[in-house]
């Protein structure tokens, strides 16, 4: 059968149609890869559980994993499989899509000290001067290094469970309240916040 200009009219831009639609999806892989490259995942704790069965016991394994992009986001989850390396890679998938966003002064502090509570577990978050580091250990550790957190002082009061300690140190970020916030709540503007802020600590200072 004889192909016809319309035909060939037909095919060729069903072929430039399919290049186009390849290009535009090995352009989201490569950018989605890109964006997965920059985030920092940490495995906190793994837990190995038994179950007995009638031809023995069997073993699987559970993984709690931190995922930060060291700018302000971070997550965790935990993930469970037979094997440790595919629980970690559960875990990992689970955390990138559950990340939040925290508001960090100076981009390496927290803007005002802050507690957290979880269950049994129970955190003290305070902000430190440029050049304190991360005091902290554990789970606390992980989340912070994950966040991108230069400085701070953290302790745990409560569970060494890491699942309630990592919980709890979320909750205690999410409560932050950055000058931005509270300005747009007060209908005020940053520098009268930070304003209020030194005066405050000032006159703390001079009690002291």
């Amino acid at each position: 059968m004889a192909r016809t200009p319309n035909t060939e009219r037909r095919n060729g831009e069903k072929e430039r149609e399919n290049e186009q639609r390849f290009d535009r999806h090995a352009e989201r892989v490569e950018h989605s890869t890109e964006a997965q490259d920059e985030l920092v995942d940490k495995l906190v704790y793994v837990n190995r559980v038994a179950k007995t069965v009638k031809g023995g016991r069997r073993m699987a394994f559970a993984a709690l994993v931190v995922v930060g992009d060291k700018n302000g986001r971070v997550g965790f989850a935990s993930g469970k499989a037979r094997e440790v390396p595919e629980a970690i890679r559960k875990a990992t998938d689970k955390a990138k899509r559950d990340m939040i966003r925290v508001a960090l002064k100076e981009n390496r502090t927290l803007h005002h000290d802050v507690c957290g509570r979880f269950g049994a577990g129970s955190v003290i978050l305070r902000t430190a001067p440029a050049g304190t580091g991360i005091i902290a250990g554990g789970p606390l550790r992980a989340v912070f290094e994950a966040l991108g957190v230069q400085d701070i002082v953290a302790k745990s009061t409560g569970s060494q469970n890491p699942h309630n300690m990592i919980k709890a140190t979320l909750v205690a970020l999410k409560a932050l309240n950055a000058p931005r916030l509270v300005a747009a709540k007060r209908s005020k503007k940053v520098a009268e916040i930070n304003a209020q802020v030194h005066s405050g600590e000032k006159a703390v200072a001079e009690k002291e």
